[in-house]
């Protein structure tokens, strides 16, 4: 049975992971929107589909139905991945070194990738994959596994590093 600090770690841990991988994909989808399209905005409002349908991904600007509600729903589901990326990430061990920070990091990415292009409906995948390259796309879920794994990594190097006093 899982004691309340520990509960509270492991949901402080993922809030934070999940948080940091959202920004760190959104951002990645802003630069390339705004590469590819001449649009920060385009790619995050795709997300809206969810709730307003699929001409969501075409709207390029920058507005709160569209790209509030779509990076609302990007945030939400970044948190749900950083569920399942720190239960992977608290079974390797020794779990201080980079690759057991890293690998569950890259698993989740992938799986989350299977899942929103391959396993959903086309009304509930992400809709940026209507506006942006393949190449993209790589580039997006590759941003979401770094900020997945971006604060464990920190902790870590701020652990091992000697007092400077």
């Amino acid at each position: 049975m899982m004691d309340i600090t520990k509960w509270h770690n492991s949901l402080r841990n993922i809030m934070i992971s999940g948080s940091v991988a959202s920004i760190a994909s959104a951002i990645s989808l802003a630069l390339l929107g705004k590469s590819e399209l001449n649009r920060f905005a385009a790619p995050l409002n795709g997300l809206s589909q969810w709730i307003w349908g699929s001409h969501a991904p075409y709207v390029n600007s920058l507005s709160f139905r569209y790209t509030f509600v779509g990076y609302t729903i990007h945030h939400a589901a970044s948190i749900f991945w950083a569920i399942g990326y720190e239960r992977l990430r608290r079974r390797l061990r020794p779990p201080e070194t980079t690759s057991a920070v890293l690998a569950p990091a890259v698993v989740t990415a992938v799986a989350a990738y299977i899942v929103d292009f391959y396993l959903i409906p086309k009304r509930l995948t992400p809709g940026f994959e209507n506006r942006l390259s393949k190449r993209s796309l790589l580039f997006v879920y590759g941003a979401f596994a770094l900020g997945l794994a971006a604060p464990a990594l920190l902790a870590r190097n701020r652990k091992f590093r000697p007092n400077q006093g």
